[in-house]
């Protein structure tokens, strides 16, 4: 049986440990309602843009465009955005786990150092590597779907698609694919994020858009800023759900280190308790010894 001071010890250990746990649960909550409200504005504006995307299909007709057009997937490019820390709960091992699975000739780019140490460890190409911070921006961002854009027009790839977490609320977060490129008919675009992920979005036969100069260039400036938006909103909802999880990561912690200081005390209580008797019973035995 442990002594009373290895008890105390342990006690103090896990005290200071729940102090610490205590402290980043806190700090992922005030990011989390940040990131929480950032993700959901900008799923209204992904549903108008998608909106517009398919009254412009239906005005235009067949537009020829290298996001539109079809090519043999020889190289498939999986862009990953993972997040820089641990401490999240499962977050980062069930989005890796279906990346596994990703065929061999494919190719990687990463946002996010645990996604980045992944494809290293499973020896796979990697393309290029972004960091991302907390404080998310468009302009930061626009510096991958730029790339990404860049390497499809080159033809250094062939298809993209991104490995994010969405955000459904505080405590779910589901790992999910969204296809990037080339970009599949316009009649049907999805939101991508969010709760509307699997809706069909489709034109507003009520709404008579006037383009200026034509339907064909708009379209065709239309279709970089959908892509650039894609890929802002896809790492909005990356955020949220690593802060969501972090901070019900950290409450857990807290409460079983809470709950491992109530058992100990109450061990630390029986194993003092046993000590005194066992010196009464030594004075006892040692009076009656002496009478």
């Amino acid at each position: 049986m442990a002594s009373t001071r290895d008890i105390r010890r342990r006690i103090r250990s896990v005290r200071n440990t729940a102090q610490i746990t205590k402290a980043m649960q806190m700090v992922a909550a005030s990011k989390m309602r940040k990131a929480q409200q950032a993700a959901l504005a900008g799923r209204p504006y992904a549903e108008a843009l998608n909106r517009v995307l398919a009254s412009l299909a239906n005005r235009v007709g067949s537009l020829s465009h290298p996001f539109l057009e079809k090519r043999e997937i020889k190289k498939p490019c999986a862009l990953i955005i993972s997040t820089d820390k641990g401490l999240c709960g499962a977050l980062n091992t069930n989005l890796l786990r279906e990346v596994a699975g990703l065929p061999k000739n494919t190719v990687f780019v990463t946002a996010g150092k645990k996604g980045k140490q992944f494809v290293a460890r499973a020896g796979r190409e990697l393309l290029a590597d972004f960091e991302v911070k907390d404080d998310t921006s468009s302009y930061k961002v626009k510096q991958i779907s730029q790339f990404l854009i860049e390497q499809y027009l080159e033809g250094k790839i062939d298809s993209v698609s991104v490995w994010h977490t969405r955000f459904v609320n505080t405590l779910v977060q589901k790992p999910e694919r969204t296809d990037l490129l080339p970009i599949g008919q316009l009649e049907k675009l999805a939101a991508g994020t969010g709760e509307h992920a699997k809706t069909e979005i489709k034109a507003d036969e009520n709404l008579q858009y006037i383009y200026e100069p034509n339907g064909d260039e708009v379209l065709s400036a239309l279709l970089p800023a959908y892509i650039h938006f894609q890929v802002y909103q896809l790492m909005l909802d990356a955020k949220a759900s690593e802060h969501s999880a972090r901070m019900v990561a950290m409450k857990s912690a807290t409460d079983n280190a809470k709950s491992m200081i109530k058992d100990l005390t109450l061990e630390y209580n029986k194993v003092r308790q046993s000590g005194i008797t066992t010196e009464l019973l030594e004075i006892a035995t040692a009076q009656m010894a002496m009478a």
